[in-house]
């Protein structure tokens, strides 16, 4: 067992904010719950929470979508959505999840009656910018299995392009256990800590569309099936996968909490950035492009402080977001941290893709 846990992420759908949300979403969500294996009266919860979220969002929010996604472990699926607007916010988040609190015109569940439905909640409101709810559903076995964890170190969010259904940025995270636990990495990499560690990668595949989705969804593959403990080699994998595409900018980075240093290395417009408590620390990338043009590899490192997080996202998100602006943001999960940030920062011109990586370190 390592001490971290990730989940792998399948996106299923984003539903924008207009009349016919609310129903659509709470079909899908009910089909998507059956077909993981949630038992009725689950996948009937799911649908009502889903539901109670989308006609909130459809009735009250500017600009508002949620996100319909499948989580998965090594043994087990699970639900989750995340919705996103850019406002009115609420002042009062506490009272907003009271019992007996209910926006007009929605279930009459109440926010407080979804959180309690889901196994995992988290949401973030700031008035005037906009609030982000996460909510994930497990079937009864999964939760106890889960019970007294840590909780997920990593999440992420892609959007694509406004026309588009199929999003060339993509994300992946997983655990590298350390040389002593995995029979796969032999000694430990130049310059990698032997002991547990969280590598994560973002690709934004060139252009749009599906053509754009197939480099994203290789240089996920590659990721997944390299035995590279180290960036530079993890990029050199995906380098060799992404030959046969378009290609993509791709950064990689490695979490070490017991050396507590962050090693970070990444080729074209792919933005790193160490958030802290009091700190914002950029990450470099190199001109290139994976699978067509990448010149010698430089890898960087900078120290793990606690309270940080670790930000990487594509050029759908611009570099002028502030921390500052969404007060309270390092208290929430990575998915709710994941989608304050979108909603700050992404532009609808282009695909989006933001990954988060937080843990107690």
């Amino acid at each position: 067992m390592t001490p971290f846990r990730v989940l792998d992420c399948e996106d299923i759908a984003w539903f924008r904010a207009d009349p016919e949300m609310p129903s659509a979403a709470r079909g899908a969500a009910a089909t998507l719950a059956r077909r993981i294996g949630l038992e009725g009266y689950r996948s009937s919860e799911v649908a009502l929470a889903v539901t109670e979220a989308a006609t909130n969002l459809q009735r009250h929010a500017t600009d508002g979508a949620l996100l319909l996604r499948v989580l998965r472990t090594p043994d087990r699926a699970g639900v989750e959505f995340v919705t996103v607007d850019t406002g009115p916010g609420m002042a009062d988040v506490e009272a907003a999840l009271a019992d007996g609190t209910s926006t007009a015109g929605t279930l009459g569940i109440g926010l407080g009656a979804v959180a309690r439905l889901a196994d995992v909640f988290d949401i973030h409101s700031v008035p005037g910018r906009g609030t982000v709810m996460a909510a994930q559903f497990w079937a009864r076995e999964a939760v106890e299995e889960m019970a007294g964890g840590s909780p997920t170190v990593a999440s992420g969010l892609t959007r694509p392009i406004s026309g588009e259904t199929s999003c060339g940025d993509a994300w992946a995270v997983r655990v590298d256990p350390g040389a002593d636990h995995d029979p796969r990495s032999g000694a430990a990499a130049s310059g990698s800590s032997p002991d547990p560690a969280i590598l994560v990668m973002l690709c934004d595949g060139l252009g749009h569309g599906p053509m754009a989705a197939l480099a994203g969804e290789a240089a996920v593959k590659a990721f997944r099936q390299s035995a590279a403990r180290h960036p530079e080699g993890l990029l050199r994998d995906i380098h060799t996968a992404l030959r046969g595409t378009r290609g993509g900018a791709v950064a990689v980075a490695r979490i070490e909490p017991a050396a507590r240093r962050i090693l970070y290395c990444g080729i074209g417009n792919v933005s790193g950035v160490l958030l802290g408590p009091e700190s914002r620390n950029g990450l470099l990338s190199a001109p290139g492009i994976v699978g067509q043009q990448m010149r010698s590899l430089r890898t960087f490192e900078l120290p793990l402080r606690p309270g940080g997080a670790l930000v990487m996202h594509s050029d759908g998100l611009t570099e002028r977001w502030k921390a500052d602006d969404v007060p309270g943001l390092l208290r929430h999960t990575p998915a709710v941290m994941a989608g304050q940030l979108l909603r700050e920062a992404a532009v609808r011109r282009d695909d989006a893709g933001i990954v988060v990586v937080k843990g107690a370190w």
